[in-house]
């Protein structure tokens, strides 16, 4: 049994920019060893590669490269139909910075402010708060304008519970970073200054 093979294409032209307003890159034709440019050369020329008709290859990515890029395929006999490609290139995800706010500790509880910032972020970002064996009942989530690339979390930790940790998490699409604080080092710490100070003095001071 013989397979029949799809017509080859006699011409790919490849085009960036939405329907509306598009540039048409270059052409790849059959047989052709290189591609015919149209425009922007100066943009994408050293970094556009053509493996076959059907292939486009861009290196070193930026920002910049995001859009829809076009593919018009011209079949024999006349056909032809396009085909959309939608690029989104992200900036690397920064590392989460946790910066400690407000703090108040009473005789039952440990109350903390945090803020977790991504900062010199440009671009969306998402920033999250996980806990580690902290209830949910325990902790208050209040986010700041997105633009702030920052996320503050007012938590209140029963003393007879002091070891639970939070992670930030910052992510786009495709990547995620992560910083931990541990509650521990504030809450039992704070314990251990309120206990100095209910010592009755005949104890010290035989």
């Amino acid at each position: 049994m013989i397979k029949k093979q799809e017509p080859e294409p006699e011409k790919v032209s490849w085009a960036f920019g939405p329907e509306s307003n598009y540039s048409v890159l270059l052409r790849v034709h059959r047989g052709a060893d290189t591609p015919s440019w149209v425009s922007l050369q100066d943009k994408y020329q050293q970094r556009v590669h053509v493996p076959n008709i059907l292939s486009l290859k861009i290196e070193n990515l930026t920002c910049e490269d995001s859009g829809q890029y076009r593919a018009r395929v011209s079949l024999p006999a006349g056909f032809e139909f396009t085909q959309v490609f939608l690029l989104t290139v992200y900036e690397p995800v920064p590392s989460p910075q946790i910066l400690m706010g407000s703090t108040s500790i009473t005789p039952d509880w440990c109350n903390v402010t945090l803020e977790c910032r991504a900062s010199g972020a440009r671009g969306d970002l998402n920033v999250t708060w996980e806990n580690k064996g902290l209830p949910k009942e325990w902790e208050q989530r209040r986010t700041l304008e997105p633009a702030s690339n920052s996320c503050i979390l007012a938590v209140s930790l029963p003393r007879r519970q002091p070891h639970a940790s939070l992670v930030c998490v910052v992510s786009n699409p495709v990547e995620y970073k992560t910083a931990s604080f541990d509650l521990g080092g504030v809450c039992v710490h704070e314990c251990a200054l309120l206990l100095q100070v209910f010592v009755p003095l005949d104890m010290l001071f035989p």
